[in-house]
């Protein structure tokens, strides 16, 4: 190929961003494409192994992340910290500007594909005659919510929104939808959208990267809810050109014999009668939080594997103590593992009836794609939204809560559990769900959506710079 594109990605430093970029950048680099994939030495690190087969198409780079005081000894992901602890590494990563300026002007690529966070770079790139894409691996309802580019960039209004506010629908919106917060969930937007210890708040971050920015890439399709792609190109005046949703490829590799453990368990429960349970490596969760979770998982009665692992700071696992006796009363019907996991297989399983999900979006299309109903237990960002939007079309059920403290109790998780996977009320939650795996599963319906990418990014090299608000 003559035509070769050299591109840099640079995602956000949380491992449920840094993956669907690396994906992406597979994806690309099939077509012939050259990838620079940019993050810190422990990120790259932390990667998973890269086939051979993209040894010279996609290089791995290394910049060091900056000390920030807040932020611990070795931390350069989310993963590694507590929530409360994120602005620093928002903080730190603005302190990767300069060497991120050095790398792009000694190898001028055609385009840096990036993440909300560095809301500094359309000068640099427009010095350097770089086009500009950002990819935002969430889907479109979250990044309609905010409005348009200037609503994001002056914060709304002033004074700013209260936590009323962002429980119902934006009036921008044209058409009805579940999407809106709940009052819990309000009170850690109304905190995003003021300046933090980076000198920004992080609405503004991800309106000033779509700013002059030449293109939306966003990990949606039109086959679902599709009527918000078309919302955000009337709000943001960019191209939005949806990339899929990337559903990813079973793995058959067993290095450690992880999957043989987990496998021969599966193998012996009833087909479809497991719930599977996992709340993502972000989300951190108090003692009383996993208790009721226990109990509520002991109530049901019905097989589960259940997922609870945190890393600490110093990148070594965060004891975890469950219920007095529960791994014992539970033995033989439920597994509780303490490490990583193959969660693609385990979701392919013919056992597994069910995913008890935190919502990110990632795990979403996981479990969809293989038609699983879902048990929403959403807490950060944008997982609130993706409940709603999902219990609206009933492919799942959201776990009843307390509005105002977001807590939840054993009854409501055993209830939530036993609908979605016995009961007969729950029948229709279990079909619309293998319905839509026909459109989440679908590997050929997503390639293309990759062509129209790449064919976008081929198109527009070096030619769109500096479009005005």
């Amino acid at each position: 190929m003559t035509n070769k594109l050299h591109i840099v990605m640079f995602p956000w430093l949380a491992f449920g961003h840094i993956i669907p970029y690396l994906e992406l950048s597979k994806l690309i680099a099939q077509k012939g494409h050259k990838i620079s994939f940019i993050s810190t030495p422990r990120n790259i690190d932390r990667l998973p192994k890269l086939p051979l087969e993209y040894s010279t198409s996609i290089t791995l780079v290394k910049i060091p992340l900056p000390h920030v005081d807040g932020l611990p000894e070795n931390a350069e992901a989310t993963m590694d910290i507590h929530t409360k602890d994120i602005v620093y590494l928002k903080k730190a990563l603005d302190g990767m500007e300069l060497q991120l300026t050095s790398f792009l002007e000694k190898t001028s690529p055609d385009w840096i594909i990036h993440d909300f966070a560095p809301y500094w770079l359309a000068p640099i790139t427009t010095r350097l005659r770089i086009a500009r894409g950002f990819f935002r691996v969430i889907n479109a309802w979250f990044l309609a919510f905010w409005g348009s580019t200037d609503m994001m960039l002056t914060g709304y209004t002033d004074p700013p929104p209260t936590p009323e506010d962002l429980m119902v629908m934006p009036k921008w919106i044209p058409f009805e939808t579940k999407a809106v917060f709940r009052h819990h969930e309000a009170k850690w937007v109304v905190d995003a959208m003021q300046k933090n210890v980076s000198g920004v708040s992080d609405i503004y971050r991800a309106g000033a990267t779509i700013k002059d920015v030449d293109v939306v890439i966003i990990r949606h399709c039109y086959e679902f809810e599709g009527q918000w792609l078309k919302l955000l190109e009337d709000l943001h005046h960019r191209p939005i050109v949806p990339v899929g949703l990337m559903p990813p490829s079973l793995d058959n590799s067993d290095n450690n014999g992880t999957w043989t453990c987990i496998k021969g368990w599966l193998d012996e429960q009833t087909k479809g009668s497991v719930v599977y349970v996992a709340l993502g490596s972000e989300v951190t969760i108090g003692p009383r939080e996993i208790n009721e979770l226990a109990y509520g998982l002991e109530l049901s009665g019905v097989p589960f594997f259940w997922v609870l692992r945190k890393l600490s700071n110093s990148g070594h696992m965060d004891y975890v103590e469950l219920p007095d006796g529960f791994e014992e009363r539970t033995h033989g019907r439920g597994i509780v593992w303490k490490s990583w996991v193959p969660q693609l297989k385990i979701l392919s399983h013919k056992s597994v009836g069910g995913f008890l999900t935190h919502c990110g979006w990632s795990s979403i299309i996981e479990g969809l794609m293989f038609g699983h109903p879902l048990i929403m237990l959403p807490f950060l960002v944008d997982q609130g939204l993706n409940a709603r939007v999902l219990e609206d079309k009933e492919i799942g059920i959201e776990i009843p809560r307390n509005e105002e403290d977001g807590s939840y109790t054993r009854d409501s998780v055993s209830s939530s559990v036993k609908l979605v996977m016995v009961e007969k009320d729950g029948r229709r939650i279990r079909e619309e769900a293998r319905e839509i795996s026909s459109i989440y599963g679908n590997k050929r319906l997503h390639d293309k959506y990759i062509e129209d990418l790449i064919q976008f990014l081929e198109d527009h090299r070096k030619m769109s710079y500096g479009h005005s608000s």
